[in-house]
């Protein structure tokens, strides 16, 4: 019956009466430590959920464009078997979709204006299956790419940075040049320009160009497709279904999973998440160490309550277990009114924000600026655990030392002037 017994007594002490203005003083400063907890708390799951949309969306609209896995031959040559290649993907069940492409590097030129470009050769009617700039209206635009009628589909930021609009010709230089009585000169191709896509990347906007993979083979000078591209049905266990392909498919390959063409990127994000995550926890820290001075405060004014306690056969154990109770309980209340206010901000921030920006009169993401318009959220378990736990032992270690010291309370001492 220990248990309950300081449980009833701590919670009496938390919601202490104001009786006296010493004790109104000392609960005012037991709301601002239990206000600061949930304000901490709510700080972290708010910032780390934005920053989790912010991540989710750059990776989807990245993924739009970049495949989940890449299976390509050595050096850039031409895969040896496409069909068996595709074939051998196609039956891990993971794999979603395949499709064939070509990868170059190339020069991009309209009267003195060039560009280096990243040329991409496909099959526009399997690459809906593998990339979203592929579906929806981009899919037209895709599949007016004919075999030998050598038409090419623009990035919007390079097509406006080149002046190109749909019909324009422009030409295509490829790197290795053909050998003439006059020398190696390079090898030139003019392309009509049939049309443009975004994906909402500015990397791959500015720099990426489609072709159909068989235009692609001729000018440079490949005899088919020089990779594979696959979808998976979770993106997230791209680098184990590599590891599995890389077993089972025949021929010498080599495989990338998405998660190391952009590895910098990710590891940066991070590092970044981390970072907030241990600033926004001191904040939370210095709420949760306020307690330290709530709980002297109130073993100070409870003295005589304590002495009384031990007179009637209260075991320090017991003591420190009531101030325990009192401080644990700021803890868990002030998290859990974090928990509550952090997730429904989080849960609603595409109301608020617009809200807010209407009210102000301001627009915190600039479209012309940023990759997206709206503040994205994605709240996960993985963050939000950890922070409920870091919280709550923080209010329990905070409780220690207050708590030994009432349990190291004379009786004779403090009862000497009552």
């Amino acid at each position: 019956m220990r248990f309950p017994y300081e449980l009833t007594i701590g919670w009496r002490y938390t919601r202490a009466g104001r009786a006296t203005r010493r004790n109104g003083f000392i609960s005012f400063i037991s709301g601002v430590s239990m206000l600061g907890i949930a304000l901490g708390v709510a700080a972290l799951i708010i910032v780390l959920s934005v920053m989790n949309g912010f991540q989710k969306e750059v990776r989807d609209r990245m993924l739009g464009v970049v495949s989940h896995i890449e299976v390509f031959a050595p050096g850039g040559q031409a895969l040896a078997d496409v069909d068996r290649t595709l074939r051998e993907a196609r039956a891990n069940p993971e794999v979603v979709g395949a499709a064939p492409f070509v990868a170059a590097q190339a020069l991009l030129a309209r009267g003195e204006d060039m560009k280096g470009a990243m040329v991409r050769g496909i099959d526009p009617v399997r690459e809906p299956e593998v990339s979203d700039v592929a579906t929806g209206a981009q899919a037209a635009v895709l599949a007016q790419l004919v075999p030998n009628e050598f038409g090419v589909v623009l990035g919007g930021e390079l097509a406006r940075s080149m002046g190109v609009v749909k019909g324009d010709r422009v030409t295509l230089i490829a790197p290795s040049g053909q050998v003439t009585p006059a020398g190696v000169v390079p090898r030139l191709k003019q392309m009509t320009v049939v049309g443009t896509f975004d994906s909402g990347h500015y990397e791959y906007d500015s720099a990426l160009v489609f072709v159909h993979w068989e235009d692609a083979a001729k000018i440079f000078r490949l005899e088919g497709p020089t990779g594979v591209r696959l979808k998976l049905k979770d993106l997230h266990q791209a680098r184990e279904v590599a590891q599995e392909l890389s077993r089972t498919m025949s021929g010498d390959l080599l495989l990338r999973d998405w998660t190391r063409q952009n590895r910098t990127w990710f590891a940066a994000v991070q590092v970044e998440k981390r970072m907030m995550f241990i600033i926004l926890t001191l904040i939370v820290a210095v709420a949760a160490f306020n307690l330290v001075s709530t709980l002297v405060m109130t073993v100070t004014d409870k003295r005589a309550d304590i002495a009384i306690l031990r007179t009637l056969g209260a075991s320090p154990g017991s003591i420190m277990g009531i101030f325990v109770v009192q401080g644990a309980m700021v803890g868990v209340i002030g998290t859990l009114t974090g928990l509550l206010l952090g997730l429904g901000v989080a849960f609603n921030i595409d109301v608020i924000v617009p809200a807010l920006e209407q009210l102000l009169g301001a627009s915190f993401l600039p479209q012309d600026i940023y990759l997206i318009s709206r503040m994205p959220s994605d709240p996960q378990q993985t963050d939000i655990v950890p922070v409920a736990v870091i919280s709550l032992l923080m209010a329990f270690v905070a409780t220690l030392y207050p708590s030994w010291r009432a349990s190291q309370v004379n009786p004779a001492e403090a009862l000497r002037y009552e």
